[in-house]
């Protein structure tokens, strides 16, 4: 299951780029062109740690990813979401929530060393 999320999250993570080299730079300021960016970059990252989750999941069955994966997945949402809304011309104040995005990220991360070090 990790590794569908993962793969279903890496393919919707290369359309939003497509989208943000092809059809958003038709109508977005240089502004927006980068917040698009940055949430694709994020979004395309934690989606390969992702995948990363679920490749361990496969191969150290006992390694438990389900709570780090979800942060991630939460975070990711959260993070990139509010930076493709402001791209598209969402108010500013979505902008307020884009840190709880980044601190589920970093949540996720520190999860999956402490998982890490309990394997050990």
């Amino acid at each position: 299951m990790w590794l569908a999320f993962a793969c279903v999250n890496l393919a919707i993570a290369v359309m939003l780029g497509a989208f943000g080299a092809h059809g958003l730079k038709n109508f977005a300021d240089v502004q927006q062109l980068q917040w698009w960016q940055t949430a694709t970059q994020y979004f395309f990252y934690h989606a390969l740690g992702q995948l990363t989750m679920g490749v361990l999941a496969k191969a150290v069955p006992y390694m438990k990813v389900k709570l780090p994966f979800c942060l991630m997945q939460f975070g990711m949402m959260i993070f990139s979401g509010s930076l493709y809304l402001l791209a598209l011309g969402s108010p500013r104040w979505i902008d307020s929530i884009t840190p709880v995005g980044g601190v589920l990220l970093i949540f996720a991360w520190l999860v999956l060393a402490r998982v890490a070090v309990k394997q050990d």
